[in-house]
C-alpha cells in the first residue's frame, strides 16, 4: 500500500479523484478500478465523477466504487431480508423482556446501518476492534450491569442463529472469511478516509491490498477522532511502504496554521508532516461569549466537544435573531411554520400557495369562528392544486382576512417561537433560506468548514481522563474547520478546557 497523507484542505479526494482518471485514461478498464470510501457521499462523488468524465453508466460500468460495507453486501449477495431491521430489533426486545429501544439510521454519509443502544453498539464495537466484550464492558461507561449485558448478547447472537439472520458487522466478519475467492481482482484500487479504519476493516483492505497491482491509501493520522468507535489509526500510521505528504492547504490561513500545528506538535504517536497554509493571514479571537460576536454576515459554525454544551448557544442565538442549523439538520424554525408564514403573507399579497402550503398555513389556525369554520371542509393531499386567498375562503372555511399578518392569522404558533420570528424579522434574516449558521459536535463536523469558526474549548469529565493524543486531535480538527477567521469562547471552567 502507498500512504497519501492530506492534511486539512490539502484536496485529499481531489487528488484521489485524478489518480482515477489518470488511471482510465491509461486505458484501465473501469471495472478494474475499486474506489472505497468511509462515507456514501464520498464513494458517490468518485463514481459520479469518473462517470462524468468518461461517459460512463455509474451502476454499470463502476461497480466498484462504493463503502467497504457496500462491496461486503454486493459480493456476498446479501438480501436485505436477511439483516437485522428494526422490527427484528422490536420482537428480540418482547422475546426477552428487554427493552433495546434500538432505531435504524441510514444516513447519506454513513457508510452503513447502525443501532443506537448502548448494549448493542458495545456488541458490535468489540466485533470490529477484535476484542472481547468483557473487555470493551470493562473500558465503558454504559449504565448497565455486565449480567444485563451479558444477557443481551447471548440472546442477541441466538435470535440471529434462530431466524438466519446477520447485523452490518457480521457482515464484515463473514466477508474476511471469503474475500479472496469472492472479491475480484484490481489493477488499482483507492481507499479514503483510511485513519477511520477499524482493525476489522483493515483486514479487508488488507484483502484488497492482495488482489490489486497497485493500492493507495489516503487519510490523516492527525485528524483521526473516531477511535472511541473503533478506529485504529495506529495501523494506518505504521503500515510499510512508501507515502507522500500533501503539502499546500487550500482551506487554513496562516494564523489558524500556525495554532494548528501547536495543537499538532502534542501529539505523541503522529506520522510527521509539513504543509504549506493559505496566503491570507486569517484571524484568531478570543471573546468572552457568543453575544461578544456579530454574526450577521459570512457562513459559521460553532463548535464543542459535546452536544449538551450548545444549548445555552442555540438560546442565545435565538435572542438574538439569527436563524441556524443543528447538527442533525433540523433548522431552528421548523420548516413546516417557515412554509406555512411565507404561504400566509403570500397570499395577502394575492398569490397562490399550493396544497402542502395550504395544509401547513390551516394547522396553525384554530376553529374559533375568527380564523377558520368549525368544520370546514379540509384540504386534502388529493388536491393537487394551487389555491388563493378567496377561493380558500368561499370552500374551505378560511376565516382570516388579508388585514391579519401572520401572528394574528395563525394563533396556534406558539409564543416562544413567535417572538423569534419577530427577532428574525427584525433582524432581516430570511428564515425560509438555508441557514449560516451550523452548530455541532466536533466529531459531526468533519469534512465541513466555515468563513467564521466558533469553538467552545470546554471538556466533559470523560474527555479529562481520555487519550491526550485523542483529546488533541479532535481540537486540531475543530480549529482547521477555518477559512477565515477563528473565535475561541471563554470556558466556563479553565481547570475543565483544552488550551487553545
Amino acid at each position: 500500500m502507498f500512504r497519501i497523507f492530506g492534511p486539512p484542505g490539502t484536496g485529499k479526494t481531489t487528488t484521489l479523484l485524478n489518480m482515477v482518471e489518470k488511471s482510465l485514461d491509461a486505458g484501465v478498464t473501469p471495472s478494474q478500478v475499486g474506489f472505497f470510501a468511509f462515507t456514501r457521499k464520498a464513494a458517490n462523488e468518485a463514481r459520479d465523477r469518473a462517470a462524468q468524465r468518461f461517459d460512463l453508466d455509474p451502476e454499470k460500468d463502476l461497480p466498484y466504487f462504493r463503502t467497504i460495507h457496500s462491496l461486503a453486501y454486493r459480493l456476498m449477495g446479501v438480501k436485505e431480508d436477511q439483516l437485522m431491521s428494526g422490527e427484528n430489533y422490536k420482537e428480540l426486545s418482547k422475546a426477552i423482556g428487554f427493552t433495546l429501544h434500538s432505531s435504524i439510521s441510514e444516513e447519506e454519509d454513513v457508510s452503513f446501518k447502525a443501532t443506537d443502544h448502548p448494549i448493542l453498539q458495545l456488541i458490535n464495537l468489540a466485533k470490529t476492534k477484535k476484542t472481547t466484550l468483557q473487555h470493551e464492558y470493562n473500558h465503558s461507561d454504559v449504565n448497565f450491569t455486565w449480567l444485563e449485558v451479558k444477557y443481551v448478547a447471548d440472546s442477541y447472537e441466538n435470535y440471529k442463529k434462530a431466524f438466519g439472520l446477520m447485523d452490518f458487522t457480521d457482515l464484515l466478519l463473514a466477508f474476511v472469511n471469503q474475500a479472496d475467492h469472492l472479491m475480484p481482482s484490481f489493477k488499482v484500487s483507492f481507499l479514503d478516509e483510511a485513519q477511520d479504519l477499524s482493525p476489522l476493516q483493515w483486514d479487508i483492505a488488507h484483502k484488497l491490498d492482495a488482489k490489486s497491482e497497485r493500492m493507495f491509501v489516503a487519510g490523516d493520522d492527525d485528524q483521526a477522532i473516531y477511535r472511541w468507535a473503533g478506529a485504529d489509526v495506529d495501523h494506518f500510521i505504521s503500515l510499510p511502504g512508501g507515502a507522500e505528504v500533501l503539502e499546500q492547504s487550500y482551506r487554513v490561513p496562516a494564523a489558524i496554521h500556525a495554532l494548528a500545528e501547536k495543537i499538532a506538535s502534542r501529539i505523541q504517536n503522529r506520522f510527521p508532516k509539513v504543509y504549506r497554509p493559505r496566503q491570507e493571514q486569517g484571524q484568531i479571537y478570543r471573546v468572552p461569549d457568543i453575544r461578544s460576536i456579530d454574526m450577521s454576515e459570512g457562513s459559521w459554525l460553532i463548535m464543542a466537544q459535546a452536544r449538551f454544551m450548545l444549548h445555552p448557544i442555540q438560546q442565545e442565538l435565538k435572542n438574538g435573531g439569527y436563524l441556524f442549523e443543528r447538527q442533525d439538520g433540523s433548522r431552528s424554525i421548523p420548516q413546516k411554520m417557515s412554509l406555512a408564514i411565507n404561504g400566509w403573507e403570500g397570499l395577502r399579497k394575492g398569490k397562490a400557495v399550493t396544497t402542502g402550503t395550504a395544509q401547513a398555513i390551516y394547522s396553525y389556525m384554530s376553529g374559533n369562528g375568527v380564523r377558520v369554520k368549525r368544520g370546514h371542509k379540509t384540504i386534502s393531499a388529493d388536491d393537487n392544486e394551487m389555491f388563493e386567498l378567496k377561493q380558500l375562503q368561499e370552500h374551505f372555511g378560511l376565516l382570516a382576512t388579508d388585514e391579519m399578518i401572520w401572528h394574528e392569522a395563525m394563533d396556534k404558533i406558539p409564543d416562544g417561537d413567535r417572538a423569534y420570528i419577530t427577532a428574525l424579522l427584525r433582524r432581516g434574516e430570511k428564515f425560509n433560506a438555508k441557514p449560516r449558521i451550523r452548530l455541532s459536535t466536533i466529531h459531526g463536523t468533519k469534512g465541513g468548514e466555515a468563513q467564521n469558526v466558533v469553538i467552545l474549548p470546554d471538556l466533559t469529565a470523560a474527555a479529562l481522563t481520555s487519550s491526550g493524543d485523542d483529546l488533541h486531535r479532535v481540537f486540531y480538527v475543530g480549529v482547521t474547520r477555518a477559512l477565515q477567521n477563528l473565535y475561541i469562547l471563554e470556558p466556563e471552567d479553565y481547570l475543565r478546557a483544552y488550551a487553545l
